[in-house]
């Protein structure tokens, strides 16, 4: 009886210490995959939360692996190796921390935790958006400016062997359009993506209704970026706000979401020039409420496009993509059963859809039928404050 007595309570005291070191997964034996939540910090939220995701049930465990405290870790872009993660701090004038950083995490490949490299600054306030170049040399990152003093700017951060972050050696900025004389009177970069063939970086201006066209020579160190002598920019429909720009996996073919008009437009991608061959709305016909197109992505198949749109309308638009032109068919509308939808993403598994419903503070998970591309019922209605961006390691 002693000696029953002596392992109960061993066991007891092993247990409490297990529970709080590591935290249980989803279901034993199931299908794992890991999720990095990125948020604002403003109202609750402690930074960067990562979470264990079930793609066989589409259930994240509520109870996070890690939770890495920063200020405003709005936008989370991997290495192509996975073994680093580098997090905007969308900080700005009035915020606890004035001044826009950029912080870069190394990632533990056998439980997915993060720990911090550096940090540094990203020369812009409010960074918003990064993309890193296919030799994993560079960091560009968009610092969106909600103010005209600075205003958005497109940096250039090196990144070294380590992973570590170095100072900005460029810093790129464009004209505001001024269409719009509350949102547009200064310029806001608002993403910075890489082509398919990692040769150019396209620059999406909000407030100059342009997306510029860089074209990357990393045997130029100090200024790897240089605007691309046959088309230097595309412009945009006055006052539409560029925001988001994803390429087809065959690199043919571009979708952007138009923030202000609340669209998605579909580019020819030929010679390394974009050119316009679509136009969609993303609300249906007599809308007059407010827009506010924000994430889009395609599906692991290329077949489905899905784009939220904020504002009055909150809803995640699907659409399918013609194999051969690349346009788009409506194929349905969803609420996202929350309000300011700023990202989403698709599991592993290509069966369920993650919504980061930043005004309503939840992560709405619901199915998806990978043949309809349809999105269906809801799973799982996960509590955390501002989510602003979500990645699978």
């Amino acid at each position: 009886m002693k000696l029953a007595s002596f392992l109960a309570a061993a066991f007891r005291v092993l247990g409490a210490t297990a529970a709080v070191a590591l935290p249980a997964a989803v279901s034993a034996g199931a299908p794992a995959a890991r999720l990095l939540i990125g948020t604002y910090t403003a109202s609750g939220s402690e930074g960067i939360y990562l979470h264990d995701f079930d793609t066989e049930t589409g259930r994240l465990d509520p109870r996070p692996r890690q939770v890495v405290k920063a200020e405003n870790p709005s936008w989370l872009t991997f290495s192509a190796d996975r073994r680093h993660v580098y997090a905007v701090n969308e900080n700005g004038p009035g915020q606890r921390d004035a001044v826009g950083r950029v912080t870069s995490y190394r990632v533990d490949p056998s439980d997915g935790r993060l720990q911090e490299v550096n940090r540094v600054l990203s020369l812009g306030s409010e960074p918003t958006h990064s993309g890193i170049s296919h030799d994993g040399r560079y960091l560009f990152v968009a610092n969106y400016s909600v103010s005209p003093d600075p205003g958005g700017t497109l940096s250039v951060l090196p990144i070294d062997e380590r992973g570590a972050l170095g100072p900005a050696t460029q810093v790129k900025t464009g004209r505001a359009s001024q269409v719009d004389g509350e949102r547009q009177v200064s310029p806001h970069v608002h993403s910075a993506v890489v082509s398919p063939d990692g040769r150019a970086v396209y620059a999406q201006d909000l407030g100059a209704d342009r997306l510029y066209v860089y074209r990357y020579d990393p045997a130029r160190p100090e200024a790897p970026l240089t605007l691309d002598a046959a088309q230097p920019s595309v412009e945009t429909p006055p006052g539409s706000g560029p925001r988001h720009l994803v390429f087809s996996g065959d690199g043919r073919h571009a979708y952007l979401t138009l923030e202000m008009t609340g669209e998605v437009v579909v580019y020819d991608c030929a010679q390394g020039q974009l050119v316009q061959k679509q136009r969609v709305s993303l609300t249906p016909p007599g809308f007059s409420g407010e827009n506010g197109a924000a994430a889009l992505h395609l599906s692991p198949d290329g077949r489905f496009l899905y784009v939220t749109n904020r504002g009055t309308d909150n809803q995640l638009v699907a659409f399918a993509v013609a194999a051969s032109s690349g346009e788009l068919t409506l194929i349905a509308r969803r609420s996202t059963e929350g309000l300011e939808p700023r990202e989403f993403a698709i599991d592993p598994s290509g069966r369920h859809v993650l919504i980061a419903n930043q005004h309503s503070d939840k992560v709405v998970i619901m199915k998806r039928d990978p043949v309809s591309g349809r999105v269906g019922e809801t799973i799982q209605v996960l509590p955390i404050a501002t989510p602003s961006d979500l990645k699978f390691e």
